[in-house]
């Protein structure tokens, strides 16, 4: 679909939600705000990054990460099973940003037909996407921004004046979603609070919008999430545990379909999080802790494939200690965040001893410690401040007893000023010091790699500018942003060694608005990013640094307060994607798609606390594959790359329960 036809679709999509709507009561929405300092922390929409609220969770139900991110024209998702999807932002794989959930730090991509997803959706409050310049307490290797998840705890769950519940959740949808389910129990006992949530999928392969079964694509998520806080004193403490799994069969590279090979095999994909955290529950001006200490484990097993070959059995580990202690200083201005965060990081790569001349089993371990202060302040002349410095030592030991050592220095700015009431101009910009990057370290399991003895810490530098402002009920923003990262992993199979890579650069604007009418919203984003390598074009091929051009969404979300309901529609649109050295290289063009989901939610009044939700995602049943997916490729006469596509027409119907 053309643009023209994209920005017709969207005029249509507001006047049938606004005409029904203008007559309604108010739509609860969280209040717009145009500063890039706001309560102590950044604005990450003002400069260009993304929120997904609660309000909007609520809306998007989403069962994937696609699905969480539909609404953000600044991330994109590639396609095929659950545990392949990989996110990215202005088309930086999310390994290349600092990424948390509830403040742990989480590891990067294992391997470049796995996925990057690790939080499930169902257990999520909200999430932020600080693209670009990320402040100094984001974490280590911030290089492209930082992704924030953010779980639901008991004080979410509760309501006003209850002091226990529960929530269930059953869905059913057709294409092989098939049933999903949550069932949570959460509370208050005196200074004791707790929140345990299990949730799990069954279905079968899904058809894509041409009829075509894509093998290896039933979903098969299960988790546990629970936390149980202890309040004494003048003190918090709270203990977390995550556990998520996919356990299915798969083919053997879950982003593409190669050959058109259906056979598919064992796949076991694992993530374990505890951490232990202290708060104060009175804070002062100088007074503001948190401690928190945290293990994680994840784990891939693929342990019945074919013997022998660089494509055999393996198993990928990963398990990582650390901690962060940090205080927060307020002062009449803003804000000091000021402490130290550290972790040791186990690699393990066993290989089932099937590739010839490679050894069985490999290790590798990182260690980081670093020392961080980021301001926040917001003056009474309009112009808002962030900067910050951290200081980072890093050691890398290698899988052959190489040690590498170094340390380095990462800054950050972002300032704005109001010009008129409501309009702000901004501008920022990063240096940051990666350590010594591990990426894929999964191809280990098919050569032996050795580590080039010069091998070099990574380092990003990022630019931002641009304006955003709020008018009444309309808010809306255009930031121009450049990324530049050099020196990451470069696993050069020509002679089997792990060296640096060049400069890659993600460099383009995105332009988001809103539209607030009452009982209802209308909202569009819309990004152009060019993406280079060593200052030519990046091809499709599924990497951590892939090709973005154009694209856009539209969303709208309607209250019918007399029936009990609320509407909604989300439309996903991406330009063509074509160059002349996608050509040379064998790749065709990525096609122009649009798809579009719609929801309807009615709240029955016969029975408290429950909602029936019918979706409807891919309306139009098209045929596509989602941007940031691996391209069909001919490789040679008899090796094809035909892309995964994504799901066709699913309709679902959900029941939610709170008791």
């Amino acid at each position: 679909m053309t643009m023209a036809r994209f920005v017709a679709l969207c005029g249509v999509s507001y006047a049938a939600f606004a005409s029904a709507g203008f007559a309604q009561d108010a739509f609860e929405l969280d209040m717009i705000t145009v500063s890039l300092v706001d309560e102590g922390q950044e604005n990450v929409e003002a400069t260009g990054g993304a929120l997904i609220s609660e309000e909007e969770l609520e809306a998007l139900q989403p069962q994937n990460v696609s699905e969480l991110f539909a609404r953000e024209s600044a991330v994109t998702v590639s396609g095929g099973a659950g545990p392949s999807k990989r996110i990215h932002v202005f088309g930086m794989e999310q390994s290349n940003l600092a990424v948390t959930v509830d403040g742990v730090p989480q590891g990067g991509t294992s391997w470049h037909h796995t996925g990057s997803n690790v939080v499930d959706p169902a257990f999520l409050k909200s999430v932020e996407v600080e693209a670009g310049a990320a402040a100094a307490d984001a974490g280590f290797a911030a290089a492209a921004g930082a992704v924030r998840y953010e779980t639901v705890s008991a004080f979410d769950l509760l309501a006003e004046g209850e002091v226990a519940g529960g929530r269930v959740n059953l869905t059913y949808g057709d294409n092989g979603q098939g049933l999903s389910g949550s069932l949570a129990s959460f509370g208050v006992y005196g200074a004791v609070d707790w929140m345990v949530m299990i949730h799990a999928q069954d279905g079968d392969n899904y058809k894509a919008g041409n009829g075509e079964e894509m093998p290896g694509t039933e979903p098969a998520a299960k988790g546990i999430l629970s936390k149980f806080g202890y309040e004494f004193g003048t003190s918090r403490l709270e203990l977390a545990y995550e556990r998520s799994e996919d356990d299915a069969d798969r083919v053997i590279k879950m982003n593409m379909d190669l050959n058109h090979d259906d056979t598919v095999y064992p796949l076991d994909v694992t993530r374990d999080t505890i951490s232990l955290k202290y708060t104060s529950t009175a804070p002062t001006d100088l007074w503001d802790p948190e401690v928190m200490i945290y293990a994680t484990q994840n784990d891939y097993w693929r342990p019945n494939y074919v013997v022998g070959g660089r494509n055999g059995d393996m198993v990928l580990d990963d398990d990582a200690i650390g901690g962060v202690v940090k205080n927060t200083f307020t002062l009449d201005a803003g804000t000091i965040t000021a402490g130290l965060d550290f972790a040791q990081t186990d690699y393990s790569i066993d290989n089932y001893g099937d590739v010839a001349n490679t050894p069985r089993l490999q290790k590798l371990t990182t260690k980081q410690i670093g020392a961080f202060a980021q301001g926040r302040f917001a003056f009474a002349s309009g112009i808002d401040l962030s900067t910050g410095l951290r200081a980072d030592y890093h050691r890398l030991e290698d899988m052959d007893g190489q040690t590498f050592n170094d340390a380095g220095l990462s800054a950050n700015a972002t300032v704005s000023y109001e010009i008129v009431p409501g309009l702000e101009v901004f501008a920022g910009g990063s240096r940051t010091w990666l350590g010594y990057d591990i990426g894929e370290f999964g191809l280990m399991h098919a050569r032996d790699y050795d580590f080039d003895a010069d091998y070099k810490a990574g380092s990003a530098t990022n630019f931002k500018l641009g304006f955003n402002g709020s008018l009444g009920d309309f808010s809306g923003g255009i930031t121009y942003f450049d990324t530049k990262i050099k020196d990451l992993a470069n696993y050069d199979s020509s002679n089997d060694e792990v060296n640096n890579s060049g400069e890659v650069r993600s460099k383009g604007v995105t332009l988001n608005g809103q539209y607030n009418w009452g009982s209802g919203r209308l909202g569009a984003s819309y990004t152009k990013a060019d993406v280079t390598e060593d200052g030519d074009f990046v091809i499709p091929d599924g990497g951590t640094v892939m090709p973005v051009s154009d694209v856009a969404t539209l969303y709208v979300d309607q209250e019918l307060p007399a029936a009990n309901m609320t509407l909604g529609a989300t439309v996903e649109w991406a330009g063509k994607l074509d160059d002349d050295l996608m050509e040379s290289a064998g790749y065709e063009a990525h096609a122009s798609y649009t798809v579009v989901n719609a929801y309807a939610e009615w709240q029955p009044p016969q029975i408290e606390g429950a909602k029936v939700r019918l979706g409807v995602d891919n309306l139009f049943d098209e045929t596509y594959y989602e941007r940031s997916s691996y391209v069909y490729r001919e490789i040679s006469a008899t090796r094809t790359v035909y892309p995964a596509y994504a799901s066709g027409r699913t309709v679902s119907l959900s029941l939610t329960l709170d008791f």
